[in-house]
């Protein structure tokens, strides 16, 4: 059997991080003396990178300003962390479940390819217990912001498997547009910080974590 890999954001999918990254960003416009965004633009640009989602928030600040926004959001954000701990970021109901029974399945690994930085994505990893889960762990630091397919691309290098192994599951058009780009099968969910609508390129969409062994075996059987 040859290996298959299946890739997962974090924010939105793995995680519920919506009342860090508010508060964090509420933090660093404040500092910077600029409007708070309204909550729905700040979830909209989850899992884009820092310097591409302060783009779209504060289009009309000049680029030092910009470079400030998201050095506060870092500070806020670990701040906000180390305070909180494991609560700051609660996984979803049954995703721990979920990752044990998948890495349980025989030729079956576990990615991650998620808009947070190494720092970021190390903490909450080490904070639920997540290490022995993920072969290949593809942050921002080291790529362009989704949807570029680099992090996908990386992944699948680092772990041998063909595009038509692998499945990229997350909650927003970046993941999609992302798996699209790489040549992969997009899974959605529809319990993130994306309308379900809005994951256009999309294989499939769930929506409840239970759902996600029966979807990937379809969308494996159709590229069988």
């Amino acid at each position: 059997m040859s290996q298959r890999l299946v890739i997962f954001d974090v924010d939105g999918t793995l995680v519920d991080s919506q009342v860090s990254i508010i508060a964090a960003m509420t933090a660093a416009f404040g500092a910077e003396g600029l409007a708070v965004p309204a909550r729905a633009a700040v979830l909209a640009i989850v899992g884009l990178s820092l310097d591409h989602a302060m783009l779209r928030l504060a289009p009309g600040a000049a680029a030092d300003s910009r470079a400030r926004l998201v050095e506060g959001y870092k500070a806020a954000y670990h701040a906000h962390r180390l305070e909180q701990g494991a609560a700051h970021s609660p996984l979803f109901p049954g995703t721990a479940e979920m990752l044990e029974d998948l890495a349980a399945q025989p030729g079956i690994l576990i990615g991650v390819a998620t808009g947070k930085s190494r720092r970021g994505l190390d903490a909450l990893i080490e904070a639920h217990g997540l290490g022995r889960y993920f072969v290949t762990t593809q942050v921002a630091d080291d790529h362009p912001s989704k949807p570029h397919p680099a992090m996908i691309e990386a992944a699948l290098a680092e772990t041998g498997v063909s595009a038509a192994d692998a499945v990229m599951v997350g909650d927003t058009s970046y993941d999609m547009d992302m798996a699209r780009a790489a040549g992969v099968a997009g899974l959605g969910v529809s319990w993130g910080y994306h309308a379900p609508e809005a994951l256009k390129n999309a294989r499939s969409v769930i929506d409840r974590i239970e759902d996600l062994p029966p979807a990937l075996d379809r969308i494996w059987e159709k590229t069988a």
